[in-house]
């Protein structure tokens, strides 16, 4: 009996890694085949002759790509709304989240029910977008930055992640003659590293694959994101700025090794980012969404 209990549970374990095997084969694979698109002949790729290796390695698409003013401007634009985005985010939703966590706040409970009816119900996009023209900030960069300002599932993961500090660390400091805004600074932020971490990751992957805010908000072709490109170039097939480096001819053989080209570039700073903040993510994930 004792044997077969042990041969159940390899033959259980072999069975898990072969499907865990085949999901990241799964998951990976599309992400591979894009890569080897991009550099692969453009005439094999509309044969459809690759599949698991490149074929007649060509890296004219990424040099397109980095001689297009357009696309080098996009990404300058995307990488600072990102940055200044999860900078404004950060503050804003540790601001919010900080005294929502204290029990003594006076109004506390009804505060929150505030904050949290607009998870449920929305506006609607054209009182948005009268709300956005009437504060002036169309077509400007604060249309992308401050609507989105406080994301409230992550406030209430940062909040809850502050209600788990003890409460005798804040009450030393008070003893110190410390007021909030010091406690948060130099007690509860240094504390929070995990569910900070978390918060930067959700908010940059955030704010790096926004495209929406900037099609509604920004007619100012110079203000674009990258995803407004991207979308231009893989959705609506617009490559009339690519054609000025490239022949015509020539570009229709490469439409494919361009997008897919484009799409990389995209989204190698969030797999280059995930690495670094993993363990913070899993961390501050979980801590932050049980309270005791």
């Amino acid at each position: 009996m004792h044997g077969r209990i042990i041969n159940s549970g390899r033959i259980f374990d072999i069975c898990n890694v072969l499907f865990m095997l085949f999901l990241i084969v799964i998951t990976l694979y599309p992400l591979y085949y894009m890569g080897i698109v991009s550099i692969s002949a453009g005439d094999a790729v509309n044969r459809g002759e690759v599949y698991f290796l490149p074929k007649g390695l060509n890296l004219q698409a990424y040099d397109v790509i980095m001689a297009d003013a357009s696309i080098l401007r996009a990404y300058a634009n995307t990488l600072f709304y990102t940055t200044a985005g999860v900078v404004i985010n950060l503050i804003m939703t540790a601001l919010c989240a900080y005294p929502l966590s204290r029990g003594y706040l006076f109004g506390r409970a009804v505060l929150s029910l505030f904050v949290i009816f607009t998870m449920f119900f929305d506006s609607g996009l054209i009182p948005r977008y009268m709300v956005i023209h009437s504060l002036g900030m169309v077509n400007t960069v604060w249309a992308i930055l401050i609507p989105t300002a406080i994301n409230v599932f992550n406030m209430i993961l940062m909040r809850t992640f502050f209600e788990n500090i003890p409460d005798s660390l804040h009450e030393s400091a008070t003893v110190d003659g410390a007021g909030e805004f010091r406690i948060l600074l130099q007690v509860v932020l240094p504390l929070s590293m995990p569910v900070m971490a978390t918060m930067f990751l959700f908010y940059a992957v955030a704010h790096w694959n926004s495209f929406f805010p900037a099609l509604i908000y920004l007619n100012e072709k110079n203000l674009y994101p990258l995803q407004i490109i991207l979308r231009n170039i893989v959705i609506a097939g617009d490559m009339a700025s690519q054609t000025a480096s490239t022949g015509a001819e020539e570009l229709a053989v490469m439409s494919l090794n361009i997008k897919y080209a484009t799409v990389y570039v995209a989204i190698l700073p969030v797999l280059f980012l995930y690495p670094f903040v993993q363990k913070y993510f899993v961390q501050g994930a979980m801590l932050g969404s049980v309270k005791g």
